[in-house]
């Protein structure tokens, strides 16, 4: 009947009933008002409105007034959430060791007329703090689930434990929390909640529902997008924070078509984001950013974003450190006087194929030690029996190099020394090379191993002594791996 309706119609008659339909199918009949005028307040635990905190949601920002107050105009189709970059001057807002309360979804705010953010006051500056950064826990099944809190949960909650007695504890988990399957998220949220930290997320390209593109490339309006899961659970993918003098911001930056089809890209939209955000920071401030993905890599650089060098302009005139996963291996990059990427290993290594990731570097996580505006750091692997810094292997059980003793060096950087000792005699520096490490037998990683440039060899005189492996880091810190007569290795650390 509808056609012979159509048929018998005028051309204006016709338009107006094909857009009275596509109004019903968008909106029940109704059009959907999208553009909301948001506005409230930053105040802290006693009312008193906070001046000065940085409010955005993704696209446009505002400055609350010395009463507290802010007002966006807020695209709820392009918006999900308004956030607060909270100031250094207050705690990080938590729910039971979880980041939560620095942001509210859009539809709540539209719902309630507006929203109120509380901020409680610190009673001292947090200059000094430590930083915990976890890559890639991917956990895809209860097998993967039970390694990750039986090894990395049950290692991260000793190393806060004894962090937190002297000073803040903040974390990140650096995306692919799960891997593709959305109904893990609340158990990954169980695993780390109730340890003395603060827990951020960043999303991953497997944090996101296969079955969906991305909001970016969703139709307008859609009812669902592929991380609509890890906005529900986590909140929004793209914000920042301030503690002591340091600004950290996270940032998304897989590019999410569905089906597990992806680009590793910051877009235009967020870089101008990621600018305005920065704009409020003074230059010359210590920034961290968290993201999934690298941008520099020399090596395995085919999962480098896309648009590293407009990122790295978004970044002039601060000093910034990026923290970053997704490679499943170690690669420490020093871009530029004023930008250092740790690509830190995998918590999962090989995707819980065994104990190490794809170089060789064992399953673990970073610490850094913030100190005003200075900053140091640790690898810290998971299986207490491994070493954090190094393995060393005696002659003739490197696979291509039988002659040599070789140490892999996963946080290697141009400051830091690999030197060796022959019966007690200083030898120079071991020869750094490029070689695949799969790590011990049988539970490295196998053929997901890569090649990496952290490894280093010497070759000993035979019969001249034990072989000691001297590793200085750029702080001063020093490891020793030493290889007996029988082939024994022997390996601890100690200072310069």
């Amino acid at each position: 009947m509808g056609i012979v309706m159509m048929k018998g119609m005028n051309m204006k008659a016709r338009g107006l009933l094909l857009l009275l339909a596509c109004l019903a199918l968008m909106g029940g009949g109704m059009p959907r008002q999208n553009v909301f005028r948001l506005s409230g307040m930053v105040v802290d635990t006693e009312g008193r409105g906070i001046g000065g905190v940085v409010v955005n949601d993704g696209v446009g920002f505002a400055l609350t007034g010395a009463d507290g107050r802010w007002a966006l105009v807020t695209d709820t189709f392009r918006s999900k959430f308004v956030s607060i970059s909270t100031p250094a001057g207050f705690r990080l807002p938590q729910d039971s060791g979880l980041a939560a309360g620095f942001f509210v979804p859009v539809g709540r705010a539209v719902a309630g007329g507006g929203w109120r953010f509380v901020l409680e006051r610190r009673p001292v500056a947090a200059d000094s703090f430590y930083y915990v950064a976890v890559s890639d826990p991917q956990v895809r099944n209860a097998s993967d689930m039970a390694r990750w809190r039986g090894e990395a949960v049950a290692s991260l909650r000793r190393t806060v434990a004894a962090l937190s007695r002297s000073r803040e504890v903040v974390g990140v988990a650096l995306g692919d929390l799960v891997f593709d399957d959305m109904g893990l998220f609340d158990d990954y949220a169980g695993s780390v909640a109730g340890m003395p930290m603060t827990m951020f997320q960043c999303i991953g390209n497997h944090d996101f529902d296969r079955r969906l593109p991305a909001l970016r490339h969703a139709p307008e309006g859609a009812p669902a997008y592929a991380e609509m899961a890890y906005h529900r659970r986590f909140g929004p993918t793209d914000y920042s924070f301030n503690i002591g003098r340091v600004h950290i911001v996270t940032m998304c930056n897989i590019d999410y078509r569905g089906g597990g089809r992806y680009a590793e890209l910051l877009s235009d939209s967020q870089l101008r984001w990621l600018e305005r955000d920065l704009s409020y920071v003074p230059r010359g401030s210590l920034v961290i950013l968290n993201m999934h993905a690298p941008g520099w890599n020399r090596e395995g650089a085919a999962a480098n974003i896309d648009n590293a060098p407009r990122l790295e302009r978004a970044l002039s005139g601060y000093r910034v450190h990026v923290f970053c996963g997704h490679t499943h291996f170690f690669q420490n990059v020093e871009v530029g006087d004023s930008l250092y990427q740790h690509n830190i290993g995998a918590a999962s290594g090989a995707w819980w194929s065994g104990d190490v990731n794809r170089c060789g570097a064992p399953n673990g996580y970073m610490v850094a030690a913030v100190d005003g505006d200075s900053i140091s750091w640790r690898y810290v692997a998971s299986d207490r029996s491994a070493d954090s810094r190094m393995r060393v292997w005696a002659p003739g059980t490197f696979a291509g190099h039988e002659g040599f003793v070789v140490a892999n060096v996963w946080d290697y950087d141009s400051r830091c020394r690999v030197e060796w000792m022959q019966g007690g005699r200083p030898m120079g520096g071991m020869e750094r090379f490029v070689g695949v490490d799969r790590g011990p037998s049988p539970r490295g990683a196998g053929a997901a191993a890569v090649p990496t440039s952290h490894l280093f060899r010497c070759r000993p005189r035979p019969g001249g002594g034990r072989v000691t492996v001297v590793v200085t880091d750029r702080f001063g810190g020093r490891s020793y791996g030493e290889v007996l007569a029988d082939g024994t290795v022997r390996l601890w650390s100690g200072r310069g």
